[in-house]
């Protein structure tokens, strides 16, 4: 496992991932870029979103996923599960979701087999081990389901240095807990929870980031997030 201390350019005080997120919560949705994760979800092509009956949104915050899964025509049952109960207020608000439990990512509580969605978006890096997220997902995924997972890319994390962060109401960047996993860790963890990669797409620092943060020239091209879409075909 690599200790993004190792990494580290920013210094800022760390706290953990409830604690962050509920300080956050209020200004969350306006410095979190859909270029980040929307627009890769945009780009895939599997699954097919409006024929999916029932998805378990894993680490939904806000509510953002959510609300695109709406847009995109998934009509069906939608649960979300968060550990943050300030994320989750935010998120109920946004009535887009069926059902809200206040709960973590790997023991989310949730029926096993039920789902033929199970998604997550910008979670993977507050995890220290990707294992148990997949074999959780494995759990609550029916046969034939897809997963879908839009990650942090770690090369960014490496080449910025910088972590999850946020600026409180005093003015304080505060990182929230960061750890690397490296692509190949994601395609281990899946594979080892018995899932098939059906697709996998990577965002770059392009003319939309730009536009919004005109300091990153620096990484113009450099990879900042990745997707990865995963079939359970129980063969």
């Amino acid at each position: 496992m690599i200790d993004f201390s190792d990494f580290d350019t920013r210094g800022y005080r760390t706290v953990d991932v409830a604690t962050g997120y509920g300080q956050w919560v209020s200004t969350y949705e306006d410095t979190v870029e859909d270029v980040m994760d929307l627009a890769l979800l945009d780009e895939l092509t599997v699954p097919a979103w409006s024929g999916v009956r029932r998805t378990a949104d894993l680490g939904c915050g806000t509510g953002r996923t959510g609300a695109w899964l709406r847009r995109r025509g998934v009509t069906g049952t939608l649960d979300g599960v968060d550990l943050t109960p300030e994320m989750l207020r935010l998120a109920r608000a946004k009535g887009v979701h069926d059902r809200l439990l206040e709960g973590d990512v790997r023991a989310t509580g949730l029926e096993s087999g039920a789902y033929d969605l199970v998604i997550s978006s910008l979670i993977d890096e507050h995890l220290p081990d990707l294992r148990p997220f997949y074999e959780e997902a494995w759990r609550l995924a029916a046969p034939g389901a897809h997963c879908v997972v839009v990650a942090f890319h770690p090369h960014f994390i490496m080449a910025s240095g910088m972590p999850t962060h946020f600026t409180d109401a005093s003015g304080e960047h505060v990182a929230i807990s960061t750890h690397v996993h490296l692509l190949s860790d994601h395609v281990t963890a899946g594979l080892g929870a018995g899932w098939r990669l059906a697709e996998m797409r990577e965002g770059v620092v392009d003319e939309r980031w730009l536009e919004r943060k005109p300091k990153w020239e620096k990484y113009r091209h450099h990879p900042v997030s990745a997707a990865f879409v995963w079939h359970r075909t129980d063969d």
